[in-house]
């Protein structure tokens, strides 16, 4: 049974390699003919050839992360097809391999796949996003431009609510045009800090430079200043973190399972609405297991008698099978955002319904013959 399983797996291997590449190879050409209408360009006269081939780079295993489900899927269906083609299958299948030893064979390689995917687009992709957004920073003056009235976010202290904006950040993490909007428990604003520069301090809190402070009379009709403060820096107690404020930066699907976790916590504790932050959680959790989806997808390719066939069409029909998941997986998400559906059944309900297809054909076809 090793050498059955050492045979499946390198054809499965270096089939998904070769079709990983392809579209990698394809991807890479579009990004950087994409960007190279930046190189020297009116805003960003120094950034070159190679510093474009280098932001596509980084942008390489962000594709990986998204494309290995699908890839698993072709290359698989290409294995299964061309082995049941020559009859490679037949004669492993009367050499003592069952449908279930079958099924445990792919079932293992796509936990490696899956375990690949979760690597990916928890660690690798979200730095290369980072560090691709930063890269392009430092050529185009030194800030990264959060949306067009920058990244808002709220926080409950004991006796005050807080509404904050930050304007921009640079590429030492360093936030510039920062408001600082506080309330009394009943909604009166208290008052308002205006700061053209900030950090956040190593032990916690924000680190505010060239501050202008304004605070509020709270029984006033009408909400009239009492004290105006001009000061070279301020501490501002805070519980956000840098990776809170820079959430804004990067868009949840592209978010670590953990940077989402504690982001949703911050938004709950908050009293923010986190259903789209939920649902993106539970599709970064269940994302790597479409790779077990998609292998099983895959097997009963191998139970057709296809020797006049032609091989294209199966991975046809199989990149047909793969899109539709991937619209179904993004159509789920988007309707249980707007439907207020359970996160988490949201996210699974795409590879649930492809998961009991695939594994009913399997047993329909090893039951017809």
């Amino acid at each position: 049974m090793k050498t059955l399983r050492r045979l499946i797996y390198a054809e499965v291997l270096t089939a998904v390699a070769f079709v990983t590449l392809a579209f990698l190879g394809l991807f890479f050409f579009f990004d950087l003919v994409e960007d190279l209408q930046n190189v020297a360009g009116r805003y960003s006269p120094n950034y070159l050839l190679n510093h474009a081939l280098l932001y596509v780079a980084l942008l390489v295993p962000i594709h990986i992360y998204e494309l290995l489900p699908i890839t698993v899927l072709i290359g698989c269906i290409f294995v299964m097809s061309r082995m049941a083609q020559s009859s490679e299958f037949t004669i492993l299948r009367t050499s003592g391999m069952g449908p279930g030893q079958a099924l445990r064979h792919l079932m293992l390689l796509g936990l490696l796949f899956a375990l690949l995917t979760f690597v990916m687009g928890d660690y690798i992709a979200p730095w290369c996003e980072r560090e691709g957004r930063l890269l392009k920073s430092r050529f185009e003056g030194g800030v990264l431009h959060i949306g067009q009235n920058g990244a808002w976010l709220k926080e409950k202290q004991k006796f005050s609510q807080y509404a904050v904006n930050v304007g921009t950040i640079n590429g030492e993490g360093q936030m510039r045009d920062i408001r600082i909007y506080e309330f009394s428990p009943n909604g009166r604003l208290l008052s308002q800090t205006l700061a053209r520069h900030g950090e956040i301090a190593p032990n916690g809190g924000w680190v505010l430079g060239d501050v202008e402070r304004v605070e509020f009379d709270p029984q006033a009709g009408q909400d009239q200043a009492l004290k105006q403060h001009n000061m070279p820096d301020l501490l501002w107690p805070s519980e956000i973190t840098q990776d809170m404020v820079t959430v804004a930066l990067i868009k949840p699907e592209r978010m670590g399972i953990w940077d989402l976790f504690h982001y949703v916590r911050h938004l709950e504790n908050n009293a923010q609405t986190a259903q789209i932050y939920e649902i993106e959680f539970w599709k970064k959790v269940f994302y790597p297991l479409s790779c077990l989806v998609m292998v099983v997808l895959a097997l009963p390719f191998a139970y057709l008698h296809m020797r006049n066939a032609n091989i294209a069409t199966f991975v046809f029909i199989g990149v047909l099978f793969g899109v539709s998941f991937f619209l179904l997986n993004n159509m789920f998400g988007h309707i249980g955002n707007l439907k207020q559906w359970t996160p988490w059944l949201a996210a699974a309900l795409p590879g649930i319904l492809y998961s009991l297809l695939s594994l009913g054909a399997f047993a329909w076809l090893v039951l017809r013959q």
